[in-house]
């Protein structure tokens, strides 16, 4: 067939558009796998079953468990991550009572996502196992999540700082400082998500670190 009737390369979108299905398949029935039994603990042969694939697949694409992991972690991380982004774009995107307005952002912050209960159930399995993973893998995760969401933090802050609502000497550091206020503590009394806190509580510990966050950065003049 010609080429030039489109249907070779209709035919190669195809193709692409099931080895990428496959992936996604595979990506996604790995991370219910390694955040169910751990780094060490999970089997490629499971993984399979999971995913739909076979272990050839997996060998194939990934070549070994440990970059599959890597894979897996930075996919979920980046996903995570993206959700993360446009809550602090829309409720930091625009001040107009500094109290108020990181009040319901900390809510919506500590607010669990249940189509990230896979992700933060991996990421258990990452502190349990820390000693056991890479650190390129452990740096890549960073990377493609938790640092990237700082780092739009900060800059929301900077500019809000800017604007003279904050006094703010490091905005990477204030951007820390928020998300421990707001989450440190329901993270460790719910390790990291695995029993859950009502949500009044949840929204208790959150306003209280807004206002230990004022306290410390609010503009005085």
């Amino acid at each position: 067939m010609s080429r030039t009737d489109g249907s070779t390369d209709d035919a190669t979108r195809a193709t692409r558009g099931v080895r990428g299905d496959k992936r996604r398949a595979l990506l996604d029935g790995a991370l219910l796998v390694f955040a169910e039994d751990g780094y060490t603990r999970a089997s490629i042969d499971t993984i399979a079953r999971r995913a739909g694939v076979s272990t050839r697949t997996i060998y194939n694409q990934f070549g070994d468990k440990a970059t599959l992991f890597e894979a897996v972690i930075v996919d979920s991380a980046e996903r995570t991550a993206d959700a993360q982004i446009v809550t602090v774009q829309r409720y930091l995107g625009k001040i107009v009572n500094i109290e108020d307005d990181l009040t319901e952002f900390g809510r919506v912050w500590v607010s669990p996502a249940p189509e990230h209960t896979p992700h933060f159930a991996l990421v258990r399995q990452i502190h349990a196992e820390a000693g056991h993973i890479p650190d390129v893998t452990l740096q890549a995760w960073q990377e493609a999540g938790p640092l990237r969401v700082r780092a739009v933090i900060a800059e929301h802050l900077r500019r809000i700082a800017d604007a003279g609502y904050l006094t703010i000497a490091d905005a990477d550091l204030a951007a820390v400082h928020l998300v421990q206020l707001i989450s440190g503590d329901a993270t460790t009394r719910t390790y990291h998500g695995a029993i859950p806190l009502p949500t009044e509580e949840l929204h208790r510990l959150s306003d209280a670190g807004i206002r230990a966050f004022l306290h410390g950065y609010i503009a005085t003049n």
